[in-house]
């Protein structure tokens, strides 16, 4: 991170993603949680550095918030950000498949609105040393949480070429993972990767020019990929937006911005299940149990406007969607 973003307060070097079409769509299950007496519950499962967080306790005085993040560093600055509303929020050390689990040692039976911001958050691009970004040099880390786990360099210098074919076209969705694979195998036979910008370097020696002119840089799928497996970004989403579902109390709503395709799929799959009745094909009359326990909120996926990415463009591939909770939770 430049020395000059750093010293600049939080709310500056931040500008949270569609931040207004993510409050707007949150507000009715905290309007109805209010309107029944009770205090209203969110939750920002991804934190970062706390901007639609900061902007949720503004907008509702009654609202209790509960910030998730896996990124220390990020919970600090958040919690900078947030201490104006110390007494109305707990700021968690977690990933965000562990709701459950965040909430029983809370005490917190149920929530109104779940907001989820995927994939890597500002703080991490914009800090070169995580090793997120291609565009400049660092080391090959891409931790979310750099107390614990593998790092990309450990990826890329022990995986077999098998495995780096396999997930640089799982999760990268990447045409020429097997040339990049191959390449990584046969470089680090000499020296192994200690840096973005010696993987860059061979990357861009095996994918032709003419397809980094119409995809983007050449390394940002393989970058992607390696994000999503360090991290096990996608596992974590699988687990986290059923639990998201659980947590969610009757007309209380859930908001997810995804940034590629397989994080979308993964979203749009468990929210179209839970808008359907279970009721066997042919049933003639559909119980209770079988009613759909979700209302879609938005049509199919929503993209930002022109305005939206003018005042933040990291919002240009943000893609939205939303559900509110119409059936009673089981354990209600």
């Amino acid at each position: 991170m430049e020395e000059q973003d750093a010293a600049k307060p939080t709310s500056e070097r931040h500008v949270p993603v569609l931040k207004d079409r993510c409050i707007n769509l949150l507000a009715p299950g905290f309007e109805a949680a209010i309107t029944r007496g009770e205090t209203p519950v969110a939750i920002d499962a991804t934190l970062g550095m706390g901007g639609h967080s900061e902007a949720m306790l503004q907008r509702f005085p009654d609202l209790h918030l509960v910030g998730i993040d896996r990124d220390e560093e990020a919970l600090a600055l958040a919690g900078a950000r947030l201490e104006p509303f110390s007494n109305r929020t707990d700021l968690v050390h977690a990933v965000y498949d562990e709701i459950e689990d965040v909430l029983a040692d809370l005490g917190i039976p149920e929530v109104h609105g779940i907001l989820m911001d995927l994939g890597v958050s500002s703080l991490q691009l914009d800090e070169r040393e995580r090793g997120f970004a291609y565009s400049y040099d660092a080391p090959l880390d891409m931790r979310m949480d750099t107390s614990r786990g593998q790092t990309a360099a450990d990826v890329v210098n022990n995986y077999s070429e098998d495995e780096l074919v396999r997930i640089i076209r799982k999760w990268g969705e990447e045409k020429f993972a097997g040339r990049i694979a191959n390449r990584i195998v046969n470089a680090r036979a000499g020296k192994p990767f200690a840096t973005t910008g010696e993987l860059v370097e061979q990357i861009r020696s095996v994918v032709p020019a003419a397809a980094a002119k119409s995809g983007g840089h050449p390394a940002k799928r393989t970058f992607q990929a390696l994000r999503i497996e360090v991290n096990e970004e996608l596992d974590v989403l699988e687990r986290a937006v059923p639990a998201a579902v659980a947590a969610t109390a009757m007309g209380g709503r859930i908001v997810v911005m995804s940034y590629h395709s397989l994080e979308d799929k993964i979203v749009k799959s468990v929210f179209q299940a839970g808008s359907k009745s279970s009721a066997p094909l042919g049933f003639p009359v559909e119980l209770e149990e079988h009613k759909p326990e979700l209302k879609t909120i938005t049509k199919g996926t929503e993209v930002p406007t022109a305005a939206e990415i003018a005042e933040n463009p990291r919002a240009a591939s943000a893609r939205l969607r939303a559900v509110e909770r119409i059936k009673p939770r089981r354990d209600a």
